[in-house]
């Protein structure tokens, strides 16, 4: 989890002062939260919705709508170096960044520009994300990661045209500076992983990694001389085949590969795909204006949401105590103030706050999470740890009522077992199954989940869970888990199934 080292109260309280018309706008896939107006926040959000259609016309891939809480929510502050504070980055590119997982997946962008077609580099930045996000959610290939990055590229450079139509795969403009004047990246490099990593090892200057894997993406897709050949190589990869083996079988030999896409980049024109608006299915956007109470409380919301060490959340637990004692019948604030009180280490006081919340308005779904977090806190202290994980399991058994999707309940119905060192019932099995059916971007669920699986004797089920780790396009210690743990289970099958099981 990310760990933010600042408050943002500095950050909105000038634009509350100014504007103070936060919105709302809520549609199938996303909800945003902005201080803008409500034409330009039911614009982006209409533009959000037409974008993932688009993708799964282009894809051929169907992603229905998600229960609610598990939209992907988008919080959109003042400025580029507002999002690197947020996201404590040094690098002074970063546009915005996304976080998933599950029942929270959200992503944090500067103001986005919606007046025109063209896509500016805010918008670029999230609609790069969002189509990794939609990746992780309708496939669980493990996509090299030259075609994970040069298909969020060549995606995220959509126009919005006014007649409707969504144009995909538009030239990277943005990229033209690496892919002319920075180190360059061949062909090789990046088909081979190996090969990439030990040149990277011997320069520390800034290559042209994304520019060129959306130059080798747009090329496969649209080059007639190589049709066919992303299709091969895909499943040659399917079949086990390695990286490197299977590029040199579907697309040749690599050094006439990369003349063949230098060719390619100096044409003067590119092809693209235009969808048509006639295709793309556009659900409804609901905006509402946020309450006092709720414009208050949206710094404190945002950097909790995106994680806080233990003094951050002791200071800010101070500022949502004094928004609360200011909007005490907005239940939206005390589910906060819940969550609030929860990461500061105070379980009674956030359940209290829970409850507080739950009895102005039974909907709020963050209350029922605060208040089963607390529980179940309490419950790992408790002198009967059965009856406490009984009683803590309840808030999220309400919550599964309200919102039979949710894969929180799922999850923590399973830990209601496993955390008090009890052997999960098969209904917890096939509910942590379920909840990583209904939140695959979750890479945390999917290794818990890979190791009940493991541990059950499931090794296929197991890799099936693993590879998409392990074969992370960005690595780090969840995808060294995820190979040591395949490398343990190389060529264990799975126990036949009793007969009558």
């Amino acid at each position: 989890m990310i760990r933010v080292a600042i408050l943002l109260i500095a950050m909105f309280a000038p634009l509350q002062v100014a504007r103070a018309e936060w919105f709302e706008a809520s549609s199938d896939h996303f909800v945003v939260y902005a201080d803008d107006s409500l034409k330009d926040i039911t614009s982006f959000s209409r533009r959000l919705e037409r974008f993932h259609s688009a993708l799964e016309i282009a894809t051929g891939r169907k992603l229905g709508a998600p229960s609610p809480s598990n939209r992907v929510t988008i919080y959109v502050v003042r400025s580029e170096r507002e999002v690197r504070k947020l996201a404590n980055a040094k690098r002074s590119y970063l546009g915005g960044f996304y976080i998933s997982r599950a029942g929270g997946s959200l992503a944090v962008v500067p103001r986005v520009d919606v007046r025109g077609k063209v896509t500016d580099g805010t918008m670029l930045t999230l609609l790069h994300e969002y189509a990794h996000h939609f990746t992780h959610a309708t496939s669980t290939f493990p996509m090299p990661r030259w075609m994970s990055e040069g298909g969020a590229e060549f995606f995220a450079t959509a126009s919005f045209e006014p007649n409707g139509n969504v144009m995909l795969g538009r030239p990277a403009q943005h990229r033209a500076y690496e892919l002319y004047l920075a180190v360059d990246v061949s062909a090789e490099e990046l088909l081979d992983p190996e090969v990439y990593e030990a040149k990277k090892g011997k320069s520390s200057a800034y290559n042209a990694f994304y520019g060129r894997a959306w130059l080798l993406y747009h090329y496969l897709t649209f080059e007639p001389e190589r049709r066919g050949q992303m299709i091969d190589y895909i499943k040659r990869l399917y079949a086990g085949e390695q990286m490197r083996s299977a590029a040199l079988a579907a697309f040749g030999d690599f050094k006439a590969l990369d003349s063949d896409l230098d060719k390619y980049l100096r044409r003067r024109q590119l092809h693209f795909m235009d969808v048509k608006h006639a295709a793309i299915t556009e659900g409804p956007v609901k905006v509402r204006q946020l309450s006092p109470g709720e414009i208050a409380m949206m710094p404190v919301r945002t950097q909790a949401k995106l994680g806080v060490n233990d003094d951050e959340a002791k200071a800010l637990v101070l500022e949502g105590r004094a928004i609360a004692a200011r909007y005490p019948q907005d239940a939206s604030v005390l589910a906060m103030l819940a969550e609030n009180e929860f990461d500061a280490g105070n379980d009674d006081a956030a359940i209290a706050a829970a409850d507080r919340a739950l009895a102005l308005d039974p909907t709020k779904v963050n209350a029922y999470v605060q208040k089963g977090y607390a529980m179940f806190r309490k419950a790992s202290k408790a002198d009967d740890e059965e009856k406490a994980y009984a009683e803590a399991i309840r808030p999220f058994l309400a919550l599964n009522r309200l919102e039979n999707d949710h894969p929180m309940p799922l999850i923590w119905f399973y830990r209601s077992f496993v955390d008090r060192g009890a052997a999960p019932s098969p209904l917890a099995v096939q509910g942590l199954e379920r909840a990583a059916q209904l939140a695959p971007f979750d890479l945390g669920l999917r290794m818990d989940l890979a190791k009940l699986q493991i541990h059950e004797g499931r090794f296929a089920a197991a890799r099936f869970n693993l590879k998409p780790l392990a074969y992370y396009p960005h690595p780090n210690e969840g995808s060294e888990a995820a190979k040591l743990l395949l490398d343990q289970i190389e060529g264990k099958t799975d126990a036949p199934v009793a007969a009558g099981n």
